[in-house]
This record gives structure tokens, C-alpha cells and sequence, in this order.
């Protein structure tokens, strides 16, 4: 995903803000508050955190967070905020203006460096552990806690893994070639099936390219064309079309598609999409 582009001088601009509404808030509480930049973030600090937590997150689920603009109650969310949670790949104008433009002297900042699809079992399980520890770091008197929500949250990661994985083996998806979004390649090759190319988002595929897509796909039978809802849900349209196969739409991020908030029922939900079109 492309990184995110922030007018440094528009966030700035925005900072007159934070002096008006500072030392008016009402309702104040004791919980940690915490802005996250995807729901990807958001819903395990949720599970981590349980009630010592109060989550904003900021790019909604369904938005590709490389084409996100950073609004202005953005920044007043961070001038709240002890914890500012977000993605190793999003980029450094992104952080700095907003950071720069909240002027919170007092707010943590992590950037999660986790390699491979969240949506996979082990990555999310990783996942999980830099959340819980920025959260013990900055709320130590809570960190028993924290590790002990993660802990059994973890074992419902893996047993979840084992549920879909038996599901999946009536199956012999690794027989079934298709191709997809490169943003769901790690999930789509973890599912089992045989992923014989991958595409960028739609602006990225000129008629060349989609061209060669076309006659690798028609040379290896290819079944199927997954798409990514955040990148460009559209992209492999066109392929599919040429291909006269099937298509399917998989989200990375809870929350993306309706009733998917957590990360059991966004990989459910995907899970059931892939099983639905290799078996018709």
C-alpha cells in the first residue's frame, strides 16, 4: 500500500483547534485513551485493553489507508491521547504532521513493523504481542492485565486456525489456480490455494500488463480472481471477465464488510467466500 501523504501546512493549520477545545473537555475518565490508525490495530487493542482502554481509530475499515485524509478531529484525537498505535508502512509525513500538528508532549508513539497479512493466524498473533506490550509500556500498573486478555486471546486465534484449517482440508484448494490482489497474497497462499500471479491496484494495470495477466491465466486454467476490498475491489474485474471465471471480493481489514468486526468474523467471512466459489 502507498504510503500516506499529509499536507504538513493544512494539519497545521488545524493546531488553533487543540488550544481552543484543551482544558474544556468534560467527562474525563481514567482509561487509557488510545488512537489507532486501522482497524486492523483497533480491534485488539479492544480485546487487549477490555474497559482500562478508550479506542479511537481513525481510517474507517473499508477506506484503503494509502489514499486517506487526515481530517481535523484527527488531530484533536491525538492532543487527547496517550498512545498513538499505527503501521510500520505508513509513511513519515503521515506521522510527523499529525503528530506535529496535535502538539501533545505527553504521547507515546509506536509504529507496528510486522511483516505478512494480518488476516493470516500467526501474523495476527504477533500482532498481538507488540500491541500488548506498547500497551504494558505505557500503563504498566495494567500490564498483568493486558498479557493476561492477549494470552486468551491468542488461544482463540489458534484454535480458530484449527477450526478453518480442518474445514478447509475437504477441500484441495491447492489445486485450484488463481489469482489475486497482491494485498491478499500471504492470506490466499495460507488458505491452501495456488496463487499464479498476483496485481496492483486498478491504476496500476496497464493494458500490458493486464494483457500478460490474461494469457498466464488462460495458459495455467486459472479458476478464480480474488480482489481486495481496501486496494480496489475492482481491479481483476476485467481479468476475470476475460478469463470467464470466477470472482470474489476478500477484505484485510474487521470491520470491512458488514458484521466483520472482529478478526474471527472478518476471516470467517472471507474463509466462506473462497470455500463458496471453489465449490460451485
Amino acid at each position: 500500500m502507498r504510503k500516506l501523504f499529509v499536507s504538513l501546512a493544512t494539519l497545521l493549520a488545524f493546531s488553533f483547534v487543540i488550544g481552543l477545545v484543551s482544558g474544556c473537555a468534560t467527562g474525563e475518565t481514567s482509561k487509557l485513551k488510545v488512537v489507532t490508525s486501522t482497524s486492523l490495530i483497533a480491534q485488539i487493542v479492544e480485546r487487549v485493553g477490555g474497559n482500562r482502554v478508550e479506542v479511537v481509530n481513525i481510517i474507517p475499515p473499508a477506506q484503503c489507508p494509502g489514499h486517506f485524509d487526515v481530517k481535523p478531529g484527527n488531530v484533536q484525537q491525538l492532543a487527547k491521547a496517550s498512545l498513538f498505535l499505527l503501521h510500520g508502512w505508513q509513511g513519515e509525513k503521515f506521522t510527523q504532521g499529525l503528530i506535529a500538528s496535535a502538539n501533545n508532549p505527553g504521547l507515546a508513539v509506536v509504529k507496528l513493523d510486522i511483516m505478512g497479512n494480518w488476516m493470516v493466524p500467526s501474523v495476527q498473533q504477533e500482532a498481538v504481542d507488540q500491541i500488548t506490550a506498547a500497551l504494558s509500556q505505557v500503563d504498566s500498573q495494567n500490564s498483568p492485565t493486558y498479557q493476561e486478555s492477549a494470552n486468551a486471546y491468542k488461544s482463540k486465534i489458534a484454535a480458530k486456525e484449527s477450526e478453518i484449517k480442518a474445514r478447509l482440508s475437504k477441500g484441495n484448494l491447492s489445486s485450484v489456480n488463481v489469482m489475486c490482489a497482491d494485498q491478499q497474497e500471504g492470506f490466499v497462499r495460507w488458505a491452501g490455494l495456488n496463487v499464479i500471479a498476483v496485481f496492483g491496484r486498478p491504476e496500476t494495470l496497464t493494458p500490458q500488463i493486464v494483457k500478460d495477466l490474461v494469457d498466464k491465466g488462460k495458459e495455467k486454467k486459472v479458476a478464480l480472481i480474488i480482489d481486495n476490498l481496501q486496494s480496489g475491489q475492482n481491479a481483476g474485474a476485467g481479468i476475470a471477465e476475460e478469463l470467464k471465471c470466477k470472482r470474489i471480493i476478500l477484505s484485510n481489514f474487521p470491520g470491512g464488510f458488514d458484521n466483520t468486526e472482529t478478526w474471527e468474523k472478518a476471516i470467517d467471512r472471507n474463509i466462506e467466500l473462497i470455500v463458496r466459489a471453489v465449490a460451485r
